[in-house]
């Protein structure tokens, strides 16, 4: 495992921090006046889910956390459990657990791939969590008709995808069009 220095600890990083994996959401980089600088960052425990604030100084290096992934193939999910199995091998099937899965779940449609994340040794393997595509295509099953002159909420509906997830979109997407959803923000992107 690496070391990284204070400056190194930025988006998107996992590190060991009193012996759990942390991922980094946000970090700044700054100075006050004649004081040494620091790294302020907001940190996910991805065994808890907590989020906390840590501030790391100039001295400080952190243990780059080694967490594996592994593509898996989203199956269904029945009365709370999530079923996924093996991209090649559907006879492999295991299931995750609701927390684990994610509010990126909702935007999850069958057959799609998805990266497990794990952390720890081979006896000791804990699933973390689940890294969706950034941007997925989805069918509009549901979407109420825009009226003219409707434009005083800001130009947006509440739509029904395919998954079951309801999302804001704009006036003009129909019932029946396919749109990509950003599955980080939960927002509409475009009409594919």
């Amino acid at each position: 495992m690496s070391l990284l220095e204070y400056s190194e600890v930025i988006e998107r990083k996992f590190i060991l921090l009193d012996g759990e994996p942390y991922e980094v959401l946000s970090s700044h980089v700054f100075r006050m006046q004649q004081r040494k600088p620091q790294n302020a960052t907001k940190l996910k425990n991805l065994i808890s889910g907590k989020v906390k604030e840590y501030t790391f100084h100039q001295s400080d290096r952190v243990e780059e956390a080694e967490i594996n992934k592994r593509e898996i193939k989203y199956l269904y999910n029945n009365r709370g459990e999530w079923w996924f199995c093996e991209p090649n091998n559907p006879a492999k099937r295991f299931k995750i657990e609701p927390g684990v899965v994610g509010a990126g779940g909702q935007f999850m449609k069958p057959n799609i791939i998805v990266e497990m994340l794990t952390f720890g040794e081979e006896e000791d393997t804990r699933i973390i969590g689940l890294k969706m595509p950034i941007k997925v295509e989805l069918k509009v099953v549901e979407a109420p008709p825009a009226v003219k002159g409707d434009t005083a909420k800001g130009g947006t509906k509440q739509v029904k995808l395919e998954t079951g997830a309801t999302i804001n979109a704009p006036l003009f997407i129909a019932e029946g069009d396919v749109i990509r959803i950003n599955t980080d923000t939960g927002e509409y992107v475009e009409r594919a």
